[in-house]
């Protein structure tokens, strides 16, 4: 599979179809053998019943008003009635069949790459546009939706319709049918050559939108519109949309064309086979004198030839809409197909939380965030946190504090030595289980569209009233939160933009209280609060960190003072530990980032 980088998909169209694709194509059916089996059988009758009213119209005109009979007139009509109906209620029936399994095969592809891609690496969604993302998730799937719910089973459907009525029209006359057939290699010739070209098209017009999806995500966002405002580039910004809506316009009008191409050629056909039987027939009966074609053989063969080009322009587009199509389940296979890079091993450690003392051990880590990457972002890192000890990372911004913690809860793995906690490597740990005992309040929160008690309830579902504003309280937040109209019912808004950034924070850390971790990070989770908030918080921190090992990125580094360790991290390594006085009588990089601080602070005040 060909990737712009670590694991984002080029999206390129398949050169041709394949086997393995058809066949897992073939495989989402499987489940849903029943609603196969109920739409095949309504099928099998529906089809069958709609050849007998054209024999009927036959009689109806040679035995009925041919020979002035009105009872048989009478009889014929009522039969053509009364089967038109039965078979146009199969035909409802299977159809109801068909879009039931569609909708079925829909909801297990988005649940089956929904979770896939929940299990990928933080890699895959650092190097893939959220737009690129939504548009596999929603526009291709939703594009092989009216393939699997109406495309397949139309094609079945024709299939068993051409097959009946060749056979009724044989019956009737094989020398008309072998007229009117003749031109059916001409309609899949050109259904191949349009669907070699739709294809193509499909494949741009999905690209395409995967682009404006990406730029109305990116600019249209909170961030985004917030972004292009203190910027003053509307025009800009504008300019780009246009262009790329442009683009996009040029694919759907190249699809539209091509279709509407198709369909007036399949028409053009179809008015032409009915003249040259007409020919055929007027040239039997008048120069050949043939008796047995009577009138009503001739109206009847008429309606089964309409019969048979309903299906066989049916038939062509769904050869254009399978090879066109295709496109779309491979890109959507292309995602399935994505190695998960961090997953459960065999046999994997089932941590209880309750259990969990909260001991971690760096063992010679080194890491890098891909191969291709030629100096590590962390190398050789090694240290030992006790349970409940308090470990402050400290160092220049990019030094690699964040990736360090990171590699605790196994957002990435390490590519040498290892992390262990109580004894046990996390790569032999269930992710499931490991994400259980370690909680985290990162740099940058990030809330749900939804509610305060919504957004609090994603660390602990089970939370009553109670739970959340006790754990509110701690994080000093409860009094802002009933303040509110709505309370805990207020809706935070995108991203959570109808809260100040402190509150943002408040909020994430009494998530964190509400999940009771045995392990805590917190990734500078006091840098968006003001010195005062900052004290009332330090507190509940304080209460929050006893008894469990917690992780400390700080900003100001007066708050990990009485750190029980101090990792100094510079460049990708570890270059000092220690306490605080300690590292301070070394006059190293601790020391010196100290100083600096110190020295602006007094500048500021």
């Amino acid at each position: 599979m060909a990737m712009m980088g670590y694991g984002v998909p080029t999206g390129d169209a398949p050169k041709k179809m394949d086997r393995v694709t058809l066949r897992r194509i073939g495989k989402l059916f499987l489940p849903h053998k029943g609603l196969v089996t109920k739409t095949l059988v309504a099928m099998a009758f529906g089809t069958v019943l709609g050849v007998v009213p054209p024999y009927l119209l036959r009689e109806l005109f040679d035995h009925g008003i041919l020979a002035k009979n009105m009872s048989m007139v009478t009889e014929m009509s009522l039969a053509t009635i009364a089967v038109t109906l039965v078979a146009a209620g199969l035909t409802l029936l299977y159809g109801y069949f068909s879009v039931l399994m569609g909708q079925e095969i829909m909801c297990d592809m988005r649940h089956k790459l929904f979770v896939h891609l929940q299990g990928m690496p933080l890699a895959f969604f650092t190097g893939t546009k959220t737009g690129e993302i939504q548009t596999r998730m929603i526009s291709d799937v939703g594009g092989v939706q009216s393939v699997v719910s109406n495309t397949f089973t139309d094609a079945l459907s024709n299939i068993s319709i051409l097959v009946t009525t060749l056979t009724a029209m044989a019956l009737m006359d094989w020398r008309l049918t072998l007229v009117s057939v003749a031109l059916v290699p001409l309609i899949g010739f050109l259904g191949g050559k349009v669907g070699q070209a739709g294809r193509k098209i499909r494949t741009g017009v999905q690209e395409q939108t995967s682009e404006v999806n990406s730029m109305i995500q990116e600019t249209l966002s909170v961030s985004g519109v917030l972004l292009t405002k203190t910027t003053g580039r509307l025009d800009v910004v504008t300019e780009k949309f246009d262009r790329e809506n442009r683009k996009l316009a040029d694919w759907q009008i190249k699809a539209q064309v091509l279709m509407y191409s198709m369909f007036g050629l399949f028409r053009m056909i179809m008015s032409l086979s009915p003249a040259i039987v007409y020919w055929v027939a007027g040239y039997l009966l008048i120069s050949r004198g043939d008796t047995s074609l009577t009138v009503g053989t001739l109206i009847a063969f008429t309606g089964l030839q309409t019969r048979m080009f309903f299906p066989l322009t049916g038939l062509a587009n769904t050869q254009v809409e399978l090879i066109s199509s295709y496109a779309l389940f491979a890109r959507i296979f292309e995602y399935e197909d994505l190695e998960q890079d961090i997953r459960n091993k065999p046999n994997c450690i089932e941590l209880n939380p309750d259990e969990v003392q909260g001991a971690v051990e760096f063992d010679n880590v080194t890491f890098k965030y891909s191969s291709e990457q030629e100096e590590p972002t962390l190398e050789h890192i090694s240290f030992v946190a006790d349970p409940g000890q308090l470990v402050a990372l400290v160092g220049p911004s990019g030094a690699g504090k964040t990736t360090l913690t990171y590699l605790i809860p196994r957002l990435w793995d390490v590519e040498a030595g290892s992390v262990k906690i109580d004894g046990h490597d996390v790569r032999d740990v269930s992710l499931e289980s490991l994400q259980q005992c370690i909680g985290a309040v990162t740099q940058e929160t990030y809330l749900l569209h939804d509610t305060i008690r919504a957004n609090l309830q994603v660390a602990n579902s089970n939370a009553n009233d109670e739970d959340l504003e006790h754990a509110c309280r701690l994080a000093a937040i409860h009094e802002h939160i009933a303040s509110l109209p709505e309370g805990y019912d207020t809706v935070v808004g995108e991203r959570g933009y109808k809260l100040s950034g402190g509150e943002k924070q408040r909020l994430a850390i009494a998530r964190a209280i509400l999940k009771n971790p045995r392990i805590l990070i917190l990734d500078e989770a006091t840098s968006a609060l003001d010195t005062e908030t900052e004290r009332l918080i330090q507190g509940s921190l304080n209460s929050l960190m006893k008894g469990r090992t917690t992780f400390a990125i700080a900003h100001r580094l007066s708050t990990i003072v009485a750190a029980d360790q101090i990792l100094v991290i510079d460049d990708g390594q570890l270059v000092e530990h220690g306490r605080h006085r300690d590292l301070l009588a070394r006059n190293g990089v601790y020391k010196r980032l100290h100083d600096e601080q110190f020295q602006a602070q007094v500048a500021l005040s």
